[in-house]
């Protein structure tokens, strides 16, 4: 008979991986955690990180968009490279090149010689500048080189969140068509209050942007 050789159990155990369970626990831990969390308390905004703020290379796109039911047209889309938005607003040169750019684009869409149409201008309320803002600063520069009625401050917030945002009408301008003017559109909100608060006086509104913030 054959004998068999003993087993070394000492060997055998040693080859056994016991799985690591701390991983495991501190998965748990953070799930109990967020479980625990109050999901109605009240979110932090995040700080405004510079470095990857938009930028735009002013290559001309023209773009119709449709955002939050309504349509705006753009001339310039965000870009990976160019001058950030803080830079193009610290310069003052930027508003007679918006203002030119604009004012070409207008009478591409709808005619050479809107004065004497029912025509004017708006912008969209001021929020951290309150006094010449670049878009105000832009929209008068169109309406001079237009020669048509620029309305300042036509509507102002009544709320500071940008999300859901309420505007109020201080001014009802008395053209019926009224080219609604925003330097940057990224989520189409400020847009859609504006069209909100003027949506009572049956206006024909054109909303139009330099740059569309958001790709």
């Amino acid at each position: 008979m054959n004998k068999r050789t003993p087993i070394d159990m000492g060997d055998l155990l040693s080859e056994i991986e016991v799985p690591d369970i701390g991983s495991a626990q501190l998965a748990l831990k953070d799930i109990q955690a967020k479980r625990e969390q109050d999901i109605f308390a009240e979110q932090k905004r995040k700080g405004w990180d510079k470095t990857v703020e938009a930028r735009c290379d002013f290559t001309p796109r023209p773009r119709l968009t449709r955002r939050l039911g309504l349509f705006f047209l753009s001339y310039w889309q965000k870009s990976v490279y160019g001058r950030t938005l803080t830079d193009i607003k610290a310069d003052d040169s930027m508003v007679p090149f918006f203002a030119t750019t604009m004012v070409s684009f207008v009478h591409e869409l709808i005619g050479p010689d809107l004065s004497k149409g029912s025509w004017c201008i708006i912008t969209t309320p001021k929020r951290r500048h309150l006094v010449k803002n670049f878009a105000t600063r832009i929209s008068e520069d169109i309406a001079a080189r237009l020669d048509i009625p620029f309305y300042e401050d036509v509507c102002s917030c009544r709320t500071k969140q940008r999300v859901g945002t309420i505007f109020d009408v201080n001014i009802v301008p008395k053209e019926q068509n009224i080219i609604c003017f925003d330097d940057f559109v990224t989520t189409g909100q400020t847009l859609q209050a504006m069209q909100r608060a003027l949506e009572p006086f049956n206006k024909n509104l054109l909303f139009l942007s330099g740059i569309n913030n958001k790709l």
